[in-house]
C-alpha cells in the first residue's frame, strides 16, 4: 500500500475540501468542509460522550435519505452548527441536494456537521464561526494538498496538553481503490505515549513522519482541569459502499482514534466519524450482508482505520504553538523538539 499522491484525503476522487480561519485574537477557531460535487453515500458513527452534531439520523441505513453534499467539520462548539446553514445556501444557489420541486433552485442540500469546543481559545467566548465561513469554506473546496495544523477547524483545537490541529492521509490499495481520512484531532486524551512518541507513528507509510527519535524533554504540565474537547472525522473511498457499509467504515475508523488517542471516548469529548463512499449513484454496491463483499469490505475498512491513525499524527506533527489572551497551547514540535535531533 502507497500513499496518495497528496497523502490527502483529497486523493480519493469526488472528495473536495475547503478551509477557513481565523487566529487573529480574538479568534483562534475555523471550519473545513468536505465537498461531495457528484454527492456520496454516507454513514456516521457517535461514540463520545458529549457530541455536537446535525443531520446524522438522516445517515442511519434504515432512513431514506440517499446521500450527501457537504459534511461540515468545525468550531464553535453548538454556535458552529451556523456553518451549515451557509453550506446549504451555497449549494441551494447551484441547485445541488434531494430534489423537491421542479425549479432550479427548489432542493435540499444534505450537510451533516460535527463541532469541536474551542470557545474562548483565543481570548473572547464570542469569537466562533458564522453561517459565512461556511460559504467561503465550501468556496474554496479542491481537490489539492489539504493545509494541516492550525487551519480550518484545527486552528483552535488542542490535544490533552498540547497544540492539536486538522491532519489528513490517504492510501491506494492494491485493487486501485483509494482511501482518505481527515481528523480535527481536539481531544481529552493524549496523542502522545508517556515516553514522548507519538502514539499513531507505528502506522507510518514510506516515512511520512520522517524519523522521529524518543524525546528527551519532560512532559509539558497537564491542564488545569479536563476541557470538553472532541475529535471529528471523515474517511472516504471510491469503492462502492452502500449505507450500511458506509456506516461500518466509520464504525470501524474508530480503531484509528484509539491507536493514536489515550483515553479516547471520554464523557467529555464528543468523537464523531462520518464515512462516505464516492462512487458514482449507478454503480452496484458492496453490503454487508454479501458474503462475497466480505473480503473487500474488510481490506478497504482496515485501510480507513489505519489512515485515520496516520492523520491524527500528521495534525499533531503540523501543529504550530499558539500564544493568545487565553494563553499558551505549546505544539508537539516545541514540546519535544529533541524527536527532531538528527
Amino acid at each position: 500500500m502507497q500513499p496518495g499522491p497528496h497523502n490527502a484525503i483529497t486523493d480519493v476522487p469526488g472528495v473536495l475540501v475547503g478551509q477557513v480561519e481565523r487566529t487573529d485574537p480574538p479568534y483562534l477557531t475555523g471550519t473545513t468542509v468536505v465537498y461531495f460535487p457528484g454527492a456520496a453515500v454516507a454513514g456516521v458513527d457517535v461514540r463520545g460522550g458529549a457530541p455536537g452534531t446535525r443531520e446524522t439520523d438522516l445517515l442511519d441505513p434504515v432512513n431514506s435519505n440517499p446521500g450527501v453534499n457537504a459534511i461540515v467539520l468545525t468550531g464553535g462548539s453548538a454556535y458552529g452548527l451556523d456553518t451549515a446553514g451557509g453550506v446549504m445556501s451555497w449549494l441551494e444557489f447551484r441547485g445541488e441536494g434531494v430534489r423537491v420541486g421542479p425549479g432550479d433552485h427548489d432542493v435540499v442540500p444534505i450537510v451533516p456537521a460535527a463541532v469541536i469546543l474551542d470557545l474562548g481559545r483565543g481570548g473572547s467566548f464570542t469569537a466562533r464561526p458564522t453561517a459565512e465561513w461556511g460559504r467561503d469554506a465550501i468556496a474554496a473546496a479542491h481537490d489539492g494538498p489539504v493545509a494541516q495544523g492550525n487551519h480550518g477547524a484545527g486552528a483552535g483545537a488542542r490535544a490533552g496538553a498540547l497544540k492539536g490541529g486538522t491532519g489528513t492521509a490517504s492510501v491506494v490499495l492494491e485493487d486501485g481503490t483509494t482511501v482518505g481520512a481527515l481528523a480535527i484531532v481536539n481531544a481529552v486524551g493524549s496523542a502522545v505515549s508517556p515516553t514522548g512518541r507519538l502514539l499513531g507513528e507505528h502506522a507510518a507509510l514510506d516515512n511520512e513522519f520522517g524519523d522521529l527519535r524518543t524525546p528527551t524533554e519532560p512532559p509539558p504540565p497537564p491542564p488545569a482541569a479536563p476541557a470538553m474537547n472532541t475529535v471529528i472525522a471523515v474517511v472516504a473511498t471510491d469503492a462502492p459502499l452502500d449505507k450500511a457499509a458506509a456506516k461500518r467504515l466509520a464504525m470501524i475508523a474508530h480503531d484509528g482514534l484509539a491507536r493514536s488517542i489515550d483515553p479516547v471516548h471520554t464523557l467529555l469529548d464528543g468523537d464523531s466519524i462520518f464515512g462516505a463512499s464516492t462512487a458514482p449513484k449507478d454503480t452496484p454496491r458492496l453490503t454487508v450482508t454479501d458474503p462475497a463483499a466480505l473480503a473487500q469490505l474488510e481490506r478497504i475498512y482496515a485501510a480507513a482505520s489505519r489512515a485515520l491513525t496516520r492523520a491524527v499524527v500528521h495534525a499533531v506533527l503540523a501543529a504550530e504553538t499558539v500564544e493568545s489572551p487565553a494563553g499558551r497551547l505549546p505544539s508537539y514540535r516545541d514540546a519535544y523538539p529533541s524527536a527532531f535531533e538528527a
